[in-house]
Parts: structure tokens; sequence; C-alpha cells
């Protein structure tokens, strides 16, 4: 059996390398003429499969070891008798983290107090449920807007506007009755003032790129923030000077998440050959770097939050590693892009962190809970 996988699936060999023969190649750069004799293709968020890319060849199985799907033509997949799979919340925990990490960062130079923070999630999928949860039990006043979700407790987009904090989670559309692309666009974001923080880790052209150029030209004051780009690999260099945080496309790349992703569509693979799944994520994954994290009662709240969070993932890292690449020319920005996607470092979520209090109060342990973080009394 052959398998054809895009060579950045994390763990691709340990989890496949028992179901068939693997031939790797760069996500973007997969043709035609590398999947025709594949029975099985595996891909990420930067490969489109459609007819053109799967006609003539042998594909009965296409698996993305991603949550998103609008890079997958899934109407062609059903009228060829593809089976499809994707890893819906494989990366949840990772973007949450991200939004954490920015905010706590931007605290740095503005005030964020999280009881105080109001925030407006757009899309409430598998990703911006888990934020609208998380931030919610922080003490952050949350609303959020997702038209396809029938749920009283969601608002209109226009009282999301008015937030503190605006945070971008939904899929890529162009046609149906709420069609996300450049859902943000000139009338929008001038509704927004230089007070708000704008936030997109869901699809980079759910934001019109030049109109946000545009609008940070005009009020420098205004904070955005772009992990996601309109143009990728070929990000705009003027934009990502003039954002507060820009990163490479990375907020769902925890290693828990990206192997994850991987267990999950090892699984339905299984499930569609009709074998045994005889491997586990657990089975590979080292411990990490840092594993344990002691507060005493002499430790302020704020201080221990904030500290914790940048300890295990400070976004700044991924923010000055871009910015390091856009003195090139196009061709050396767009492969450096890829790069940083590709290098990537074995990013950890807090889950993974035993995080140790000596006679603290019970606000100290509800908002270390909060965050995700093995809470434990020393």
């Amino acid at each position: 059996m052959k398998i054809v996988a895009d060579e950045n699936i994390p763990l691709l060999h340990n989890f496949f390398g028992d179901v068939g023969e693997i031939d790797t190649y760069p996500g973007r750069q997969l043709t035609s003429e590398n999947v025709k004799s594949a029975d099985i293709l595996l891909v990420r968020s930067v490969t489109q499969v459609n007819e053109a890319l799967l006609a003539g060849s042998r594909v009965k199985f296409v698996g993305t070891c991603t949550i998103g799907t609008d890079h997958i033509d899934t109407d062609y997949l059903q009228k060829n008798g593809i089976t499809f799979s994707s890893a819906p919340g494989c990366n949840a925990n990772s973007v949450v983290e991200y939004v954490i990490s920015t905010l706590s960062v931007l605290s740095e130079f503005r005030y964020i107090d999280f009881s105080d923070l109001s925030v407006g999630v757009v899309g409430c999928g598998n990703v911006g449920s888990r934020v609208v949860s998380t931030l919610r039990r922080l003490g952050a006043k949350v609303l959020a807007y997702d038209p396809l979700i029938d749920q009283t407790d969601m608002a209109s987009f226009e009282d999301v506007l008015k937030s503190d904090v605006i945070s971008l989670h939904t899929p890529l559309t162009t046609d149906g009755p709420y069609p996300t692309y450049h859902l943000f666009n000139e009338s929008v974001l001038a509704q927004l003032s230089e007070q708000q923080i704008l936030i997109n880790s869901g699809r980079g052209a759910v934001v019109d790129g030049s109109a946000l150029k545009r609008k940070l030209k005009s009020e420098p004051g205004f904070t955005a923030v772009l992990d996601v780009w309109e143009t990728e690999p070929n990000i705009d260099p003027e934009l990502a000077r003039l954002v507060a945080i820009g990163t490479p496309h990375i907020a769902g790349y925890s290693l828990d998440g990206k192997i994850g992703g991987t267990e999950m569509i090892y699984q339905a693979l299984c499930r569609h050959l009709g074998l045994p799944a005889r491997h586990k994520a657990a089975q590979f994954i080292a411990s990490p770097p840092l594993s344990k994290m002691y507060f005493t009662s002499e430790a302020e709240l704020s201080w221990s939050m904030h500290t914790a969070i940048r300890a295990i993932y400070d976004v700044r890292h991924d923010h000055y590693a871009l910015r390091r690449t856009l003195g090139g020319n196009e061709e050396q920005r767009v492969e450096a892009f890829d790069r940083l996607r590709k290098e990537y470092r074995a990013r950890r979520e807090f889950s993974n962190i035993k995080v140790l209090l000596k006679n603290t109060d019970s606000s100290m342990h509800t908002m270390f809970k909060a965050l995700g973080f093995n809470v434990k009394s020393a």
C-alpha cells in the first residue's frame, strides 16, 4: 500500500510505517505526479486537495492532520468515493494558549486584567468555543458570535465589535449566507477604536490585509495580532512590521496538538482499512523540558500567572523569528516563512506542566486550573 504525505506531519513514520510504504514531499509542492500511484494521501493545511491533484490517481483515503477543511474539495472526494477524515479540535488548546500568551505579553505595555476584560469571539467551533470557556473561567466577560450556531447566549456581531479584544476563529468561506472572506473589511475595521485589540489566529483572508494596513498607518495606536495572513506564504512585509505581534501561522503548532492530529488520522485510517490501531501518541512523545513550577504564599497572583504562561510559551519568540525574515526578497521571505513552520520547536501545552502551590490561597489554585495547568498542593 502506497502512502503519500506532507513531510511536516509529526511522527508520520511512527504511526503509519507499518501500514504502507511512505513517500514524503513538501506540502505546498505536492503534485498530481507525486500522488497518482498513491492509495492514501495525508496532508496538512497548505496542500490544496482537489480534482487537479487527484484526477487519475488511485487514492481512496485522504486525511488532513489539521482541524480546517477549506483546503479540501470535499464534494469532489464524496462524488469519487474517496473517504475523508480531518482532526477537529486537535490543536484547540494550542490556539487558546496562543491567545493567552498574546494577552499576557500585551499586558506589559497596556492594562490588561482578565477580570476586567471584555472579549468578543467570532466563530465558536472547536477552537472558538474553547477560547470562550477558558477566558470565562479566567474571569473575562466574553461575547460569542457564530451565526451557524443556534444558541440563545450568542451575541450580535455589532455587540462583539465593542469588546476590548476581538479574537477570530472562523473558517474561510466565500459563499452561503454568512461568508467570512474579508469579514473584517474597511467598513468593519473603521468601527474599531485605537483602544481595542484584534487577534486573528483563524484564517488569513477573514481580515482584509490591505484595509488593516491602511488602518494601522492612520491609527498607529490600534493593536493588531496576526498569526495568519491573506497571501501565505508570501506575506506582506509592510503589514508584518505594523502589527503589534506577527507570527508565521503557528498558533496551533504545539507538539501536543500536531501529534494529536496525526493520531486522529491514524485512527481514522485504521477504521477505514479494518486494522487495529496499535499506536498511541504517549508511546512516542517525550517529557517537556520544563515539567514543574513551584510557587509559595509569597507569590502574587498576577505575577505568578504571567510568569508561568511565558515560561511555557512566550509568543514574542515567534514574533521576532518572523520579523528577522522580512528583510529579504520575495523568494527568500517565502522560503523563510515555510522554514519557520517546518523547523518549529517542540512547544508543549500547559497541561503537561505540574504547578506546585504551597500555602497559597484558593484564587491561585482556581486561576492556574483555569489556564489548564496540572495544579497540585505542595
